[in-house]
């Protein structure tokens, strides 16, 4: 595979690496939201019906958590891999490109 074409290849897992990043950041906001409101709920007694639908929502925006994690790890497997690849085949360590990688890179582990 050529140059180009490699560096292609990493703007495009860059690109899906950085919007699963953002995915994750929604799943956890969202948890945080609907958790507020379930704990907002009980503050107010809330009725124990909607309370219990609530409580569902809150469980479901949980359940998408590990999905999102997985997701985004699968994504930086790859990123990585096709960094290594250009760092073994073209002996390419440097330029935009790869600077952007290694940033959303460093931005996935803080996350983990």
């Amino acid at each position: 595979m050529g140059d180009m074409a490699t560096l292609r290849k990493l703007k495009i897992k860059t690109g899906t690496c950085k919007r699963l990043v953002k995915e994750f950041h929604s799943c956890e906001k969202e948890v945080e939201g609907e958790a507020a409101k379930t704990a907002d709920m009980k503050g107010k007694g809330a009725d124990p019906y909607d309370l219990k639908q609530q409580e569902n929502v809150l469980a479901e925006s949980r359940m998408m958590i590990p999905d999102c994690r997985k997701h985004l790890e699968a994504s930086l497997a790859e990123l990585k891999g096709t960094l290594a690849e250009l760092e073994e085949e073209l002996n390419q360590k440097e330029g935009p490109e790869i600077e952007e990688a290694w940033t959303i890179i460093a931005e996935v582990d803080q996350l983990f």
